[in-house]
């Protein structure tokens, strides 16, 4: 067959982007076995961003090292380390937790790279406005965790220190703790996110939402209780009040981009 330098003939954008589709749609047409080769592939390269990240975070290993313990000790307890290696293995969590952080966004790009192939060809076209959004919401549910609910429950914590018994946590028990506070709330705060993929694909609608609105409210009431170890109401509204927020933006991603009827110009 010629080529494009023999028959004069020069490829456009929209060939390419042609061409780029049609290797789309074959794999949205691929069997189980080769999605989760797929999904192997986007596990792969996460893990290569994230050892990428690694490079970086332990460049400033001593900076977060500083940073963090001075964060601890000012919400309560004094930190030690049982082990000859706990020192060093706290900065090596530290770069790690930093590092996937840090590669997030990345991440989030895989994500999008896998579920693809079950969208729309314009839908396809939104992954910068999806990986953005991703991100950012992420990194809005761990700034909460940093900034008022591990200092509000590690306090919390530290008030039992009383009657001579003083508190002293071990670096590695506060940082699991508080590690996974900020990944649990930035997971959290993907709701609405996760709303978009359960609207676009029928699963919910935004009038079940809004009608179930007073039993989420219940139930975000009843999560922020548990999370939340002060049983003092203003501690359990301030651990609800973004979850509700999210869940009225939740609301508007739903009715924006609800499961609508493919016309019949648009193709997979």
């Amino acid at each position: 067959m010629p080529n494009s330098s023999q028959t004069g003939h020069t490829t456009t954008p929209d060939e390419v982007f042609a061409e780029s589709s049609d290797v789309t749609e074959d794999r949205s047409r691929m069997s189980f076995l080769e999605h989760l080769d797929e999904l192997r592939k986007r596990i792969i390269y996460s893990l290569y961003a994230v050892g990428g990240a690694c490079v970086i975070t332990f460049y400033f290993w001593k900076e977060m090292y500083v940073y963090l313990t001075a964060y601890f000790q000012h919400n309560g307890g004094t930190l030690i380390y049982t082990r000859p290696a706990g020192g060093f293995m706290f900065s090596m969590k530290i770069s790690f937790v930093a590092a996937a952080f840090l590669a997030s966004p990345f991440i989030f790009a895989q994500v999008w790279a896998f579920i693809a192939p079950g969208l729309y060809k314009r839908e396809k076209r939104v992954v910068l406005p999806f990986v953005a959004s991703a991100s950012i919401l992420f990194a809005a549910g761990a700034a909460f965790g940093h900034l008022i609910a591990y200092p509000a429950m590690w306090k919390f914590f530290n008030s039992f220190a009383i009657n001579g018994v003083q508190f002293f946590p071990t670096i590695d028990e506060t940082f699991s703790f508080y590690w996974k506070m900020l990944a649990g709330l930035g997971a959290a705060f993907e709701m609405p996110v996760l709303v978009y993929f359960l609207a676009h694909f029928g699963i919910v609608t935004w009038q079940f939402l809004l009608r179930n609105f007073k039993y989420a409210i219940l139930i975000i009431f009843i999560i922020a209780a548990v999370l939340t170890p002060s049983p003092d109401p203003v501690n359990q509204t301030i651990f609800a009040l973004p979850m509700i927020g999210l869940y009225v933006l939740s609301i508007g991603v739903a009715w924006m981009f609800g499961k609508k009827r493919p016309t019949a110009s648009e193709g997979r």
